[in-house]
């Protein structure tokens, strides 16, 4: 269904391809690793594909189809030129003040339209939010289901999800989680926005762990600008219940941007001036077919090139003197019957009547064509046209 032009990323989940349908429409196919996927895992993914077909907002990467039980699944969403939060702070440094509240409100906005459909993310973070020309993406949620099975802390210390934006509730292995799992790992991936740094950080995930889930831990605010800190500090509450709602989270950040005198609408659009234009591979081109020889033309027996005339058709000197005669090149006189036997002397050419005009020099053909020509004569002759 789609050809894979090349790989965008990996993760714990699996490798993820720029793919091109037929007709040349990008998606992102993200092919999930066989061992991530058990067959009560299976079913469940295929419940949760079939309901991100009834989820649509501008602010997220929107479904296109899915194989829960190939060999390899897979799942394809719309393809979103530009970079990942993490990357773009990575390398640009953390965003101002107008931009992370516009990245903020319109990331909550987005997060809405998948809570209305019931759906979580389970997974937000830097990683899974793309900086597009149109404004923020959401991507991932598609996989929430998987991810949640494979970040639940295990006796092996293996954890696949980013623990860094998890909620106290989902470190603990919690199961059952609702919309302030989500607006907790919000309120993680603004403060990385506006800082460059998590909530809590430590050199293994059982310490981020730990703090997380130690009341007596605060989380880590400095370089939050004053602005935000109020709000940050809500949405990293311990207690789910004490955190906002996303369309709270959405009117407190508008209130951030009109206090710097601008409207959200400025605010987006700053917002996206920071996005470079990203530049995509493209196909090859498919190979050229290869060349045929060109064939030697053949032979119409209706048209006759008076120019032809092979080497060994050059006349003779006695050739010459009898057109000069008054002999066309193939031995007539004038007569209707032409003949083969050209004769090199005058003496076989009858005397033209005194006044008459002298024959027109006829056109002497090659042999092959002289061949032809007859078998044409022959065939027009029988021919009922």
């Amino acid at each position: 269904m789609y050809t894979l032009v090349c790989r965008l990323g990996a993760g714990g989940m699996g490798q993820v391809y720029l793919g091109e349908s037929p007709a040349g429409q990008l998606v992102a196919v993200k092919v999930i690793k066989p061992s991530v996927l058990d067959e009560d895992s299976r079913a469940r993914f295929l419940l949760e594909v079939d309901s991100l077909k009834t989820v649509y907002g501008p602010f997220i990467a929107s479904f296109v189809a899915a194989d829960a039980q190939a060999e390899r699944p897979w799942l394809a969403v719309e393809f979103v030129p530009g970079f990942d939060l993490l990357a773009h702070v990575a390398e640009q440094g953390p965003l101002p003040l107008v931009e992370t509240a516009s990245l903020g409100a319109l990331l909550a906005e987005g997060l809405g339209t998948v809570h209305e459909a019931g759906l979580l993310h389970r997974d937000l973070k830097p990683q899974n939010i793309l900086l597009a020309q149109s404004g923020p993406k959401v991507i991932d949620f598609g996989l929430a289901v998987l991810a949640e099975r494979r970040s639940t802390l295990t006796a092996t210390g293996v954890v696949v999800g980013s623990v860094l934006c998890m909620p106290p509730e989902q470190t603990q292995g919690g199961q059952h989680l609702d919309r302030a799992a989500d607006v907790y790992a919000l309120g993680a991936v603004l403060l990385y926005a506006a800082t460059g740094h998590y909530p809590y950080s430590g050199t293994s995930w059982q310490a981020i762990a730990r703090q997380i889930e130690d009341p007596a831990v605060p989380p880590d605010l400095s370089g939050l600008p004053p602005q935000m800190e109020p709000l940050i500090s809500l949405m990293l509450a311990l207690d789910p219940a004490d955190r906002p709602t996303l369309p709270q989270v959405t009117a407190q950040l508008v209130q951030v941007i009109a206090g710097q005198g601008l409207t959200a609408l400025r605010a987006k659009r700053r917002l996206t001036a920071l996005t470079p234009e990203a530049v995509l591979p493209e196909m090859p081109l498919p190979p050229e077919p290869p060349e045929v020889p060109e064939s030697r033309p053949g032979y119409t027996p209706t048209v006759v090139d008076v120019a032809v005339r092979e080497d060994d058709d050059v006349p003779s000197p006695q050739e010459n003197a009898s057109r000069d005669e008054g002999v066309d090149e193939d031995g007539a006189s004038g007569g209707d019957t032409p003949t083969d036997d050209v004769g090199p002397s005058a003496a076989s050419t009858p005397e033209r009547p005194e006044g008459s005009r002298p024959p027109r020099p006829g056109v002497r053909l090659s042999a092959p064509l002289r061949i032809a020509e007859k078998l044409r004569a022959a065939y027009a002759s029988d021919a009922r046209f």
